[in-house]
C-alpha cells in the first residue's frame, strides 16, 4: 500500500497493525498493576480515568487491526487520537519515566511509514509535549524531570535509530525490487529472441535438466510436449558419424569452451536429420572466494542442416562427374591433334588421314560446346537468371521455333510438322526458359530419330496451353524413363551411344519445366517414339 509519500508493503502494515492492537492491553495490564498498588501510583488519578481511557483505545486498535483506514484522512485521525490517549495514559496513569515510555517508538515508527517526515516531526513534538506537561505536573518531585528528559532522550534516539534502519532497509527494498523488474525486463527480451531464432535453442542447468527451450526446438524434435523438466539425454538422441550413440550430457561436462560440431545424425519420426550443434557451458560470476567459476549449466544450439549438407554433397558429386566428362573430350581433342601435328610433318601421310583427326577433334570440341552451353544453362535457372516473366505470343514463338530447326529436320529426311489449335493466346512466363525447353525436346528428337518425323502439338483447352513434342524415333524404355531426368545420365541402348549427348539435356529441361512452374510428362514405347508435354496456363485478359 501507499500513504503520502511512503511505500510500505502489505506485510509491514499488518505487523503495524497487530502491534497497535497488542500496545493498549499491554498498557491496560501495567494501568492495573498500577491500580492495585504493585507499580508507582505518582501519576495515577482513578480508575474511571483508566478505564474511560484504556476502553476506546482497545476498541480503536482492534477496528484498525480489523479494518485499517483505506483514506490518508482516516489514517491521520486514528494516528491523532493514537497519540492523544498515549499522552494522557503517561501524564494521568504512568508518568514518563517507565519502561512502557518505549511505547512511543512504535509512534514514531508508524508515522514515518505512513506520512513520511512530516508524521515523524507531529509524532516528535507530541512526545516533547508530553514530557513538559508531564515535567510541569509534577515540579514537586525532584527527580521527575531528570527522567522524563533521560526518558525522552532515550526514546527519540531509539525511535530515530529504528527509523533510520527501516529507512536503509526500505532504499535496500526498493533497489532490490528495482534490480528483480530490470533483471525480469531483460530475461523477457531475451526470451523474445531466442523465440524468434530459426535455430533451436535449449538451456540446461548443473544437472543437465532443460530450463530454457525456444519453440524452434519444439519444431525441430517435432512436439508440442513442454521440455522444461527433462533431462537432455532423453530429449535428444544423438549419433555420430559411424552411427555410434552420443552421451550428451557427458559431453557436455567435458566442455570447457564453445564447441561445434556437424556429424551428428539425429532421427525424428523415421526421419534421419543431421545436425550441426553448437554447445558451451555458462559459467557465472566469480564466486565468495573470487578464485574460480561457478558453472550454473549448459546452453546448446541446433540446426538442421540436413538440405544444405545434401546441397553440398551434391555440388561435390556434380563437380567430380562434370570434370570427368569434360576431361574425357579434352583428351581425345588434344591427342587427336597431337597425331595430327606429327603427321604433318611426313609428307607421305594422305590428307584424308589428316581430315578424319581433325574432324575428330571438331566433334569433341562441339561436344565440350553442348556441355558448357546446357551447364551455362542450368547455372542461369539455378541462379534464377532471366526469372522475369513476360507475355508471349505463343503462336509466333512456335514458327520461330519451327523456321529454326526445320533445315535440321530436312537435312535427315525427316518431316518436322506443327498441329496449333486456331487461338492459342499468349502466356505469361519467361521466355528464355520456354524456349529452351522447347528446344530441348526438338533437338532430341531430330537427333534420335532416323526415320519418320517429329510433331509439335500446341493445343489450348479452357486456361491451359499443352505444348507437346512428339517423335518416331528409337524410343525410351520403361527402365530409363526414370532416369532420363536425372544428370548425366545415358542409357545403356547402342543406338543411344552411337549419338553425341552430355547427358544434361533431359536434367536442365526438369530444371527449367519447375522454374516455369509446370512439370514434364513422358510417354515413350521402345521402338515406337517418344513424347514430351507439358502444360502451362494463359495468360489472364487485360481489363
Amino acid at each position: 500500500m501507499r500513504e503520502k509519500g511512503v511505500v510500505i508493503n502489505e506485510r509491514t502494515a499488518q505487523i503495524m497493525r497487530f502491534a497497535g492492537l497488542m500496545m493498549p492491553i499491554l498498557l491496560t495490564i501495567y494501568g492495573v498493576l498500577i491500580e492495585i498498588g504493585i507499580a508507582d501510583r505518582s501519576h495515577y488519578q482513578g480508575d474511571i480515568v483508566l478505564w474511560s481511557m484504556m476502553i476506546p483505545w482497545t476498541i480503536l486498535a482492534f477496528v484498525q487491526f480489523v479494518r485499517p483506514a483505506m483514506s490518508w484522512r482516516a489514517s491521520g485521525l486514528r494516528f491523532a487520537v493514537y497519540h492523544v490517549l498515549a499522552a494522557l495514559y503517561i501524564i494521568v496513569i504512568s508518568g514518563f519515566a517507565t519502561p512502557f515510555a518505549a511505547t512511543w517508538v512504535l509512534l514514531l515508527l508508524a508515522s514515518y511509514s505512513y506520512f513520511s517526515k512530516i508524521g515523524l516531526a507531529l509524532s516528535v513534538v507530541a512526545l516533547l509535549l508530553t514530557v513538559l506537561i508531564d515535567s510541569l505536573l509534577h515540579l514537586d518531585s525532584g527527580t521527575t524531570l531528570l527522567t522524563n528528559n533521560v526518558a525522552a532522550v532515550s526514546v527519540l534516539i531509539v525511535g530515530l535509530v529504528a527509523i533510520a534502519i527501516s529507512r536503509v532497509q526500505e532504499v535496500d527494498g526498493m533497489e532490490l525490487t528495482r534490480s528483480k523488474a530490470l533483471e525480469t525486463l531483460q530475461r523477457d527480451r531475451i526470451l523474445t529472441i531466442v523465440n524468434n531464432l530459426a535455430d533451436a535453442v535449449l538451456s540446461t542447468d548443473q544437472n543437465g535438466i532443460v530450463r530454457v527451450y525456444n519453440a524452434a526446438s519444439l519444431n525441430l524434435l517435432d512436439t508440442n510436449t513442454s521440455l522444461n523438466g527433462h533431462f537432455i539425454g532423453e530429449i535428444l538422441t544423438l549419433y555420430d558419424k559411424d552411427s555410434k550413440p552420443i552421451n550428451l550430457f557427458s559431453e557436455l561436462k567435458k566442455s570447457r569452451s564453445v564447441v561445434v560440431r556437424d556429424d551428428i545424425t539425429m532421427t525424428i519420426a523415421d526421419e534421419t536429420l543431421r545436425i550441426e550443434l553448437t554447445y558451451s557451458p555458462i559459467h557465472s560470476n566469480y564466486g565468495q572466494t573470487k578464485r574460480a567459476q561457478i558453472q550454473d549449466g549448459f546452453i546448446l544450439i541446433m540446426r538442421d542442416i540436413t538440405k544444405a549438407k545434401s546441397l553440398e554433397e551434391e555440388r561435390d558429386e556434380f563437380i567430380s562427374v562434370v570434370s570427368h566428362e569434360l576431361r574425357t573430350p579434352i583428351t581425345i581433342a588434344e591427342g587427336t591433334i597431337s597425331n595430327v601435328q606429327v603427321m604433318m610433318e611426313r609428307p607421305d601421310i594422305a590428307q584424308n588421314i589428316l581430315k578424319e583427326g581433325i574432324a575428330t577433334a571438331h566433334d569433341q570440341v562441339i561436344f565440350l560446346s553442348k556441355m558448357v552451353n546446357d551447364l551455362s544453362t542450368l547455372s542461369r535457372a539455378e541462379r534464377g537468371v532471366a526469372d522475369a516473366p513476360e507475355e508471349i505470343d505463343v503462336r509466333n514463338l512456335i514458327n520461330d521455333l519451327y523456321n529454326e530447326y526445320a533445315p535440321q529436320a530436312q537435312a535427315k529426311n525427316l518431316h518436322f510438322d506443327l498441329d496449333l489449335s486456331t487461338h492459342l493466346g499468349s502466356i505469361v512466363a519467361s521466355r528464355l526458359y520456354l524456349k529452351e525447353l522447347l528446344q530441348n525436346f526438338i533437338t532430341n528428337s531430330v537427333k534420335y530419330t532416323k526415320e519418320g518425323g517429329i510433331t509439335l502439338h500446341v493445343s489450348r483447352k479452357d486456361d491451359s496451353i499443352t505444348f507437346e513434342v512428339k517423335d518416331t524415333g528409337i524410343g525410351i524404355s520403361k527402365s530409363d524413363q526414370a532416369k532420363v531426368f536425372n544428370k548425366f545420365y545415358r542409357s545403356e541402348d547402342y543406338r543411344t551411344r552411337e549419338t553425341g549427348g552430355t547427358g544434361l539435356g533431359l536434367y536442365v529441361a526438369a530444371k527449367l519445366s519447375r522454374k516455369l512452374g509446370t512439370r514434364i510428362e513422358l510417354r515413350s514405347r521402345l521402338n515406337h517414339g517418344s513424347s514430351f508435354s507439358f502444360t502451362l496456363p494463359v495468360a489472364p485478359k487485360k481489363r
